[in-house]
């Protein structure tokens, strides 16, 4: 039986695991959080840390593994990268993969190679980063992030240079690597485009595009949802494709599933934000099977297994699907979750991971996902409409 390691065991990478178990494969999980949901259904669990290259290597080596993946998780994909390498497993170029995981080297990749990037900086040190932040606040608002968390952790938007200081710190704690990117604040025409692709050899043979919808009241960035269909007109999103193929051209990258997130300005100019070298979360490909049927889940699993994945093509969406991450504006205990009868009728798929009188945590990161949901539309606006209001319809209410 052939021997598949994947890095993680959280909520978003079960359906994972339970496929390469029902394909057939004996599924290894690691990470370094034994309690994590999803190494109950693993054939052996590994305390391991999933972003210590050389101790997941040890292991691979080890266990005598066939193929390595890190699904849906940021963290990871640098080491697996790394393992499939040292082992000529199937896999992407871990230099490739560490550019694309890491915000400073793709911005810097994207600008040596001419690609539309907004005004950006990497720092270690407060003060240098305190310039240029004061130099660029005098024409714009300016964005602070850590080069390296998953999960929009540690990002904020600044106005002027006042909260400098504790943004600039936030991002630092959530950065593996220590460094803090700084860079222009880009006024979106339409909402964020986040969905998942797959790359083939070189190129980029499927995508779905999807909204991005995101609750203001606790972070503007953090993902409370993705609607499928994407909104922008097909000619843009075409010219979207066709940059996106060329940068994973230029990086040599293989086989895997990819989490994708661009901008349109309101000059048109398209901004690629992150490409990351893995499936997205958010039950991201899961509703993208419900929009296309196409499995996303079975050819990352099967792409790291050495599967031939030159079957998979463009397919559009039929019909209008979302999900929706269940959580809570602040911090507080659970009093209840409530779901309204308006709403009900459209849910297609719904896990809940709290209960009353859990402690929870506001919704500043990924990390606090109380549950997931997906949903059915009749329409576009119908979709746009609940997606945007959603914590209208299904809330956390606490003590």
């Amino acid at each position: 039986m052939k021997k598949i390691l994947m890095l993680g065991g959280s909520h978003f990478q079960v359906p994972a695991i339970i496929y390469a178990k029902k394909a057939g494969y004996h599924v290894i999980t690691a990470d370094y959080l034994p309690d994590n949901p999803g190494h109950k259904y693993a054939d052996e669990y590994h305390n391991v840390s999933t972003i210590d290259e050389k101790k997941v290597l040890q292991l691979a080596e080890k266990l005598r593994i066939d193929g390595i993946v890190s699904y849906a998780s940021d963290p990871g994909a640098p080491s697996a990268a790394y393992v499939a390498e040292k082992l000529s497993l199937p896999g992407n170029p871990y230099e490739s993969v560490r550019i694309l995981q890491r915000k400073d080297l793709f911005r810097g990749f994207l600008k040596s190679n001419d690609f539309m990037v907004p005004e950006t900086a990497s720092f270690r040190d407060l003060n240098e980063a305190k310039e240029f932040a004061a130099s660029r606040l005098e024409q714009k608002a300016i964005v602070v992030k850590p080069a390296d968390s998953s999960g929009s952790k540690g990002v904020t938007k600044l106005l002027t240079i006042d909260d400098f200081d504790h943004s600039f710190q936030n991002a630092l704690n959530y950065s593996i690597a220590k460094i803090v990117v700084v860079e222009d604040f880009i006024e979106k025409a339409i909402y964020e485009m986040d969905g998942d692709g797959f790359v083939w050899n070189g190129k980029l043979v499927f995508r779905c595009f999807g909204n991005q919808h995101n609750d203001l009241e606790c972070n503007p960035y953090v993902p409370m949802g993705i609607s499928f269909p994407y909104i922008q007109e097909k000619a843009i999103q075409q010219k979207a494709h066709e940059i996106i193929d060329s940068i994973l051209t230029k990086l040599n990258m293989k086989v895997g599933g990819l989490n994708i997130e661009y901008l349109t300005d309101k000059d048109g100019n398209i901004y690629i934000l992150e490409i990351g070298p893995r499936s997205g979360g958010n039950l991201i490909p899961e509703v993208i099977k419900l929009s296309t049927g196409v499995d996303l889940i079975a050819y990352s699993i099967e792409g790291a297994m050495g599967k031939d994945c030159t079957d998979l093509r463009m397919t559009e969406t039929n019909g209008f699907y979302s999900s929706y991450i269940l959580h809570a504006k602040r911090d507080g205990k659970v009093k209840s979750i409530n779901i309204d009868a308006e709403i009900k009728h459209k849910i297609v798929q719904q896990n809940i991971f709290t209960k009353a009188g859990d402690a929870v945590k506001k919704f500043d990161g990924s990390n606090n996902t109380l549950g997931t949901f997906i949903l059915k539309f009749e329409n576009q606006d119908e979709m746009i409409y609940y997606l945007d209001k959603m914590t209208d319809y299904i809330s956390v209410e606490l003590f």
